[in-house]
């Protein structure tokens, strides 16, 4: 019996101190309250993470998306930003909003910084920062200038979807924008559809496969907040979204390209209320040349959780 305890003892210990360590934060983006919005899992530290790992980790955390910060040499990230990767719980993405958002605000901490600048998968994103007295801090990244895929036959979309005739909004476009990641807008009557949404996930992932969307985005004119511009909805394979950023990017353009919002107008989109995760989501977008540029979105970021992963 001795021999047996002085051998677990000391294979506990070696086990222990090869054990890895990994810092991470838990925050609640788009919303200045805690357990609303949509939340991200920061890790502070993924250098020597394989992308195996990254992904397990991914998995672990169950949330939309989970950042990976990777700190380089100050000069570097001067120069490039600094480098982040994004996961959601089966795959890296080249860009995401709230991750985006909410991995800046994590950078900027107290330090009172005016701009964070992330080297993502798209490139570089700035984040820029506004503070006001007796406001929460309010941080709005500039994505990169949309590009405008196909408008859709309104009649494919309702059958792929699983949607009822005259369920959608006939005086707007269903189209696919991409600001970093291609979201199809679909505009819907109003708040009694979003409501009752019931989707096909693999007759939509097969559409979208086709006709080279990454994911559907449900908006609506009529809002429950009167300040609202729309109200949005994004149902995907991982379940619901609180609050899709980069969705949220493709509709500044998609407002701005179709005159429900005018260039530079900063208007709000309301996503999650039927999660009980409402979000206030910021955008706004210019106009150039009769192209849609410059498209910003915005928000408030809440931090909930600090832990740490051992494995």
């Amino acid at each position: 019996m001795p021999q047996v305890y002085i051998h677990a003892r000391r294979y506990n210990y070696r086990t222990m101190a090869e054990l890895r360590r990994l810092q991470f934060v838990h925050l609640d983006v788009f919303t200045t309250r805690a357990f609303e919005g949509n939340s991200v899992a920061v890790f502070l530290d993924g250098r020597g993470l394989s992308d195996q790992e990254m992904q397990a980790l991914a998995r672990e955390m169950n949330l939309s998306e989970t950042t990976f910060i990777l700190p380089r040499e100050p000069s570097i990230e001067r120069e490039r930003g600094v480098r982040v990767r994004i996961f959601t719980v089966q795959e890296e993405l080249p860009f995401a909003g709230h991750p985006t958002l909410g991995t800046a605000f994590q950078l900027r901490g107290s330090s009172g910084a005016r701009e964070i600048v992330l080297d993502l998968n798209v490139g570089k994103v700035p984040i820029q920062f506004e503070e006001k007295p007796g406001q929460p801090v309010f941080g709005e990244m500039t994505q990169v200038n949309p590009e405008f895929g196909p408008r859709h036959d309104r009649e494919a979309v309702v059958r792929a979807i699983g949607l009822r005739d005259g369920d959608t909004d006939p005086s707007l476009p269903i189209e696919t924008i991409s600001t970093g990641l291609p979201f199809t807008v679909v505009p819907l009557r109003g708040l009694e559809i979003m409501r009752n949404l019931r989707v096909d996930i693999k007759g939509s992932e097969e559409y979208l496969e086709r006709s080279g969307g990454k994911f559907f985005y449900f908006v609506s004119r009529e809002t429950v907040d009167p300040a609202a511009r729309l109200h949005a909805r994004m149902i995907f394979y991982n379940g619901e979204d609180p609050a899709t950023g980069s969705a949220a990017g493709c509709a500044a353009a998609w407002m701005v390209a179709n005159g429900v919002a005018q260039p530079e107008e900063r208007v709000l989109i309301e996503q999650g209320v039927e999660m009980k995760r409402p979000s206030r989501i910021f955008v706004r977008a210019s106009r150039r040349d009769d192209r849609v540029v410059n498209v910003r979105v915005g928000g408030n970021v809440v931090e909930v959780i600090r832990g740490e992963v051992t494995f």
